[in-house]
């Protein structure tokens, strides 16, 4: 099935976008130079204000910050270093208004420099720039990203929206030992997806990441059978999209994110960690034919599944964005016996975005404490990686909230 960037709209309908889009960026510049709300004005992360702020050493207060590893971290470039990273070209087309904004709206939130030849360069200076703003010892795990892959195993470029190669994540690693490891991505369709599963694992990756919807990855087919063993065989975890995609656009394949999809891979002994705990859109219910659940009641049933309690977790990144059900973080605080089996990360670029996230909302749904907005809203504005776990820090229900267990990732991923 084709999952290629939906065609062109025909010329007056696109002057008709484009001039709508000409109108609202014209407002929201100028409201911008009032108050941030819709550009990141990327300010300096070592801004000695916020460094020293006593509320962000109370944020880590009890975190060891060696063990704290961020584990959904996004790697994204325009290919301009000449590394292997692709973009596909509608994201750079106006007659797809749609991406286009997508893709400047990422850049801005990566403050990356859009000076050609250099693009790819700065979005990880300033990522290593914001990973050495925070306390010593801290790292984040960079995500490689397969290409769109046919039913016969091979890449189909013109049909996916961008690639990392394991090669770029792994040498980004390399270069900065200090704050960086990294997660490969290898689709388990090609023919050398084994031999390239142990050549990750030899050179050092942490995981693997898939996002089936995006990537055409059905984990219940047997076709999967070899790599769950591989997997399980190396302890390696894979970190898997589930439930409905939101930041891949044409996607037409969003069925293979179903969460009860997976039960082959646990059933085999690999180790899964859900992306966002699926907590966005519906899928199947397998279990009643016809029906369809929340994918996020569908992940909590297999969560509360005995047999699968040791290899079956859930990363709780992007579940403070707007465009989920505030229920479901509440459960995700309360449910302490899942608490053991979460771990964060930040989706990052994705809390740059300032439209994204409403920290005023979370306060209004009671998981936010008002005099936090503040100091978060600045916070946001220098370091978005800081930002989202001294945010994720300061949300309660309850009286509960997320313990540092949560946070310290490594002893998991470390173990790989």
């Amino acid at each position: 099935m084709n999952m290629s960037p939906p065609p062109a709209p025909d010329r007056r309908r696109f002057l008709k976008i484009a001039l709508l889009s000409v109108a609202g960026i014209s407002g929201a510049i100028a409201a911008h130079a009032r108050k941030p709300f819709l550009l990141n004005p990327c300010l300096n992360p070592a801004d000695a204000a916020l460094s020293r702020n006593p509320w962000l050493a109370r944020i880590w207060q009890g975190l060891d910050p060696a063990r704290v590893w961020d584990c959904h971290v996004h790697l994204a470039g325009t290919g301009d270093s000449h590394h292997g990273l692709y973009m596909n070209p509608s994201l750079r087309s106006l007659w797809h208004p749609a991406l286009y904004g997508q893709r400047l709206f990422y850049m801005n939130a990566s403050c990356a420099s859009p000076e050609p030849g250099s693009v790819d360069e700065n979005y990880v200076h300033r990522l290593a720039l914001l990973s050495r703003n925070m306390p010593a010892g801290f790292k984040a795990m960079l995500l490689a990203f397969d290409w769109y892959h046919g039913d016969d195993g091979h890449p189909v470029p013109e049909s996916s929206t961008f690639h990392v190669p394991d090669n770029y994540a792994c040498q980004m690693a390399k270069e900065y030992p200090d704050v960086f490891e990294w997660v490969a991505s290898i689709h388990p369709y090609r023919a050398d997806a084994l031999d390239r599963l142990e050549a990750a694992a030899a050179q050092g990756a942490r995981a693997v990441k898939w996002l089936p919807a995006a990537q055409n990855i059905d984990p219940a087919s047997p076709r999967c059978d070899a790599f769950f063993a591989a997997l399980a065989r190396l302890r390696l975890p894979l970190i898997i999209h589930c439930g409905e995609e939101k930041a891949v656009q044409g996607v037409s394949l969003t069925h293979l994110g179903n969460p009860l999809r997976l039960r082959r891979a646990l059933d085999a002994g690999a180790r899964m960690v859900v992306a966002h705990c699926a907590s966005v859109g519906e899928d199947e219910d397998f279990d009643k034919p016809g029906t369809r659940q929340p994918s996020f009641d569908l992940f909590a049933r297999l969560m509360d599944r005995p047999e699968w309690k040791e290899n079956l977790h859930g990363d709780i990144s992007a579940i403070v964005l707007r465009n989920r059900d505030p229920g479901v973080l509440k459960t995700l605080l309360t449910r302490e016996d899942w608490h053991s089996r979460l771990f964060n990360g930040s989706d990052y670029p994705l809390p740059g975005i300032l439209p994204l996230i409403s920290l005023p909302q979370l306060a209004r749904d009671g998981l936010l404490p008002e005099e936090s907005i503040a100091r978060l809203h600045t916070l946001r504005q220098a370091n978005p990686l800081h930002f989202d776990l001294a945010l994720k820090r300061s949300l309660s229900w309850q009286g509960k909230s997320f313990p540092a267990q949560v946070f310290e990732t490594r002893a998991f991923f470390g173990a790989a």
